[in-house]
């Protein structure tokens, strides 16, 4: 039954390693018993099986010591070349060291491969399969690691940065100009007529809101007698119903007066905020004041608390919003990556130097990093690592050397026989 657990490669070599143990023991035990039978005068067949057993068991005792004195001493004696790979430790580092140097990191190597490689365009194609389990985790790897690095850093002290950071480039531009020409142009294009409708129709709703209280003042404010008359209710009605009348009138006609100045009172600000300086400069003061309010910085803190908040939240959850907005963002990247040759031709290109130019710089260093890494590495350490990964291999060596040197035996017996 399946304990569910992976098979490990030194398992693999293990389980390999008494195969071919085994196979050896049964050459050597059928050789034996072949030789014996063949000296007691049995069937001439045991002089074949002999001979092919003895062949055999030959072949796997010489890669047997040929495996073993890889890694090892045979049997622990001090026999010369033997322990091959523990012995040249530090000449196999450097030897390493020098065929990635050779083959991956010259600046001539990477730029002549990268330069076959379509990098641009495999890359869009990934990332327009945003389902697939590599660009999921990709996506999930970006938000996860967007979260772990607001939740890292100090909020108080990021908010201060990113406020002071903000303040500074707000300090340097000046923004009464800038007001100017934005107000300027909505009124060129009549965009300011749907901003002085609604605030129309938001003073007519203040103004049936509180109706009761602006008839209230015009009674405490008239005299008396009109009180007394009850002339004081007629004139707040009068006064209400003059206020809905205007307020009616500057909605439906747009060659109103008072429409009009109001537009005139505009456009003069937008002048003046553009060419007037002690406008700009009592713009800029005010935004200094505003900069550098205690006020509007605990304000912007909070705000920016429950922006870090709601991008972690977001970053966390797949099915949120900023994961659907990474996704789509991914996906149109790709789509960009995958259509525009002029773009992957950038991309490619940019790619190839930052490549070539990291072999140039960092190269010798990234090859000293391996030589020397090997070579801290104790004997032992070397001598499992390699064998790990092939000594699986070695094993299926010492079988096909028991197989083939049986094979060859029973040639020999043959031509040796039948001659």
């Amino acid at each position: 039954m399946s304990t569910g657990q992976p098979t490990l490669p030194n398992d693999r070599a293990r389980r390999v390693r008494l195969i071919a143990t085994a196979l050896l023991a049964a050459m050597a035990a059928t050789f034996a018993l072949a030789h014996f039978m063949e000296r007691s005068g049995g069937h001439p067949a045991w002089s074949w099986l002999s001979a092919f057993a003895e062949a055999a068991m030959v072949g796997g005792l010489a890669d047997w010591f040929a495996v073993t004195a890889l890694f090892r001493h045979p049997l622990g004696l001090p026999i010369p070349h033997t322990a091959i790979i523990p012995r040249n430790k530090d000449r196999i580092a450097d030897t390493m060291a020098g065929f990635l140097q050779a083959n991956f990191l010259t600046p001539a190597v990477i730029a002549r491969r990268l330069g076959a490689v379509n990098l641009a365009r495999m890359a869009g194609e990934f990332l327009q399969r945003p389902r697939q389990e590599g660009a999921g985790r990709l996506r999930a790897g970006v938000a996860g690691l967007l979260a772990d690095m607001l939740e890292s850093l100090d909020p108080h002290r990021l908010g201060e940065q990113v406020r002071h950071l903000l303040a500074r480039q707000a300090e340097r531009l000046e923004v009464a100009p800038l007001i100017g020409h934005a107000l300027a142009a909505a009124m060129a294009d009549g965009r300011h007529r749907a901003l002085f409708d609604a605030a129309i129709r938001w003073a007519g709703g203040v103004l049936e809101g509180n109706e009761p209280l602006v008839r209230r003042m015009v009674s405490d404010r008239a005299g008396s007698v009109l009180r007394w008359t009850g002339l004081d209710e007629r004139l707040g009605s009068s006064v209400v119903d003059g206020l809905y009348r205007m307020l009616a009138e500057l909605l439906v006609d747009p060659a109103h007066p008072l429409r009009l100045r109001v537009e005139e009172s505009l456009a003069r600000l937008a002048h003046d905020l553009v060419h007037d300086p002690a406008m700009r400069a009592k713009v800029e003061a005010a935004k200094n004041d505003i900069l550098a309010n205690q006020a509007a910085g605990a304000w912007w803190l909070g705000v920016w608390e429950r922006l870090r908040l709601s991008l972690i939240a977001s970053a966390r959850d797949p099915a949120s919003s900023l994961g659907t907005t990474l996704s789509d963002s991914m996906a149109d990247l790709g789509r960009a990556l995958s259509a525009d040759p002029a773009l992957q031709l950038q991309v490619n290109r940019f790619a190839r130097r930052v490549a070539v130019g990291t072999a140039a710089r960092y190269g010798s260093g990234i090859v000293g990093l391996v030589s020397e890494t090997v070579r801290r590495w104790d004997a032992g350490t070397v001598t499992a690592r390699v064998e790990g990964a092939v000594g699986r291999d070695l094993q299926f060596i010492r079988i096909n050397g028991t197989l083939v040197g049986g094979l060859v035996g029973l040639a020999l017996h043959a031509v040796t026989t039948l001659a």
